[in-house]
């Protein structure tokens, strides 16, 4: 008993020692954090939840078509589109052009925001209350055995050498009907019956011909076009080619001037967090602060561990032939489609770009990301704006 006493003594004077050595600040002082001015915000509708599904590109330029239709004064943020309406529309085409190639395409989830843009050409669109993303009874997107029935037909297709039965395209249909749900021949909006095809330019105000994707990368001359090498490009559409600093011309015009940016981008990033923000910490700055009071928040203590962004730190200087080397060695890949609408400030000045995700109302800012604009310029595959969003001299360049 005597020595538990003696023990107990020790004990509370170690802890009263601690407390006096420890400064009696909160911890939301101690660690500031982000904090966000907005600069300009363009309308938006609501989040949405792409789930266990490779869908990001239908549900990022759904919402971009979205605020577009917001802007030219056809909608409101209320306007919500079917977007497995569209992914179906896609998958029969994509299924179409790999028995064509005898299966030399990719045949996965992902796309790219012109399939949305020829979907809505070809096809149209509907409300989503007419064609639910997501089929009664269930509560979260789920494309695992859709893909896994999907793939199967298509490799069976791919041994047959393309040599497939009329019955075929009509079993796939029904596979993504019974997955997807079936496409309606008309939507009502606003008290009007339209076609879907009527519902994209009468129902939306919607032109597909003012829509176009620019990227920026060296290995093709600049103010051209070509076909970004990356799987999910299988329809290997056009995209424009200019300098990155008249990329992030383009993009801020386009939020000055109303308008939002449909916007493809590399997340695997270590800056890219699930708590809402984007940057690209400049590592060699963070290990030679080591031991100080901002590596110790941001995980620089040490080297092998993933940072922890908490607060703004020192950014690395991106140039053109960085963006290069990452898309050439594959540091920068094709990973997510999202939609820029605002540009913010930090505390300390720095840019940064508003993105809705299509991950749910998750993270500090429920399902909105703060993307600094060095990591926009390092990590941008391409974005699709429309045309008149770009300005004048730039447009010029490059002969639209």
């Amino acid at each position: 008993m005597r020595s538990l006493k003696y023990f107990f003594a020790a004990a509370a004077l170690f802890c009263m020692t601690a407390a006096y050595a420890q400064p009696n600040v909160p911890e939301k002082e101690q660690r500031k954090g982000f904090e966000f001015t907005t600069v300009k915000a363009n309308p938006i509708t609501g989040i949405r939840n792409q789930g266990s599904s490779g869908t990001c590109w239908a549900f990022s330029t759904t919402s971009f078509f979205e605020s577009e239709a917001i802007r030219n004064g056809h909608a409101d943020t209320s306007l919500n589109l079917s977007v497995m309406y569209t992914v179906t529309k896609n998958y029969i085409e994509k299924m179409r052009k790999f028995i064509r190639v005898d299966g030399y395409l990719c045949f996965a989830e992902g796309g790219s925001f012109e399939d949305v843009s020829h979907s809505y050409e070809d096809y149209g669109v509907v409300l989503e209350k007419d064609m639910p993303n997501l089929l009664p009874g269930e509560k979260r997107i789920n494309f695992r055995e859709l893909t896994a029935i999907s793939t199967g037909l298509a490799e069976g297709a791919k041994k047959a050498g393309g040599k497939v039965s009329p019955r075929f395209m009509e079993t796939y249909r029904n596979i993504l009907e019974t997955y997807l749900g079936k496409c309606p021949e008309t939507t009502t909006y606003k008290g009007v019956v339209y076609s879907p095809k009527d519902f994209v330019t009468k129902g939306l105000g919607l032109n597909m011909a003012d829509y176009v994707s620019v990227t920026s990368f060296t290995h093709y001359p600049f103010y051209t076009q070509f076909a970004i090498e990356v799987p999910d490009n299988w329809r290997w559409d056009l995209s424009y080619n200019v300098t990155i600093d008249d990329l992030i011309a383009i993009m801020d015009n386009a939020i000055e001037k109303g308008y939002t940016i449909a916007w493809g981008s590399d997340v695997s990033e270590v800056g890219f967090t699930r708590d809402g923000i984007g940057i690209v910490p400049d590592m060699k700055a963070l290990e030679s602060a080591i031991g100080s009071d901002q590596a110790r928040w941001v995980g620089g203590n040490n080297p092998q561990a993933r940072p922890q962004i908490v607060e703004p730190v020192k950014e690395m200087v991106i140039t053109q032939e960085m963006r290069q080397e990452g898309y050439d060695n594959k540091s920068t890949t094709d990973d997510h489609g999202m939609q820029i609408f605002g540009i913010a400030k930090d505390q300390n000045g720095t840019k940064y770009y508003m993105v809705k995700n299509s991950w749910g109302p998750t993270g500090k800012y429920k399902g909105i990301w703060y993307v600094s604009e060095a990591f926009v310029r390092y990590k941008t595959m391409n974005i699709l704006v429309n045309k008149n969003s770009i300005p004048k001299d730039i447009r010029k360049k490059m002969g639209i």
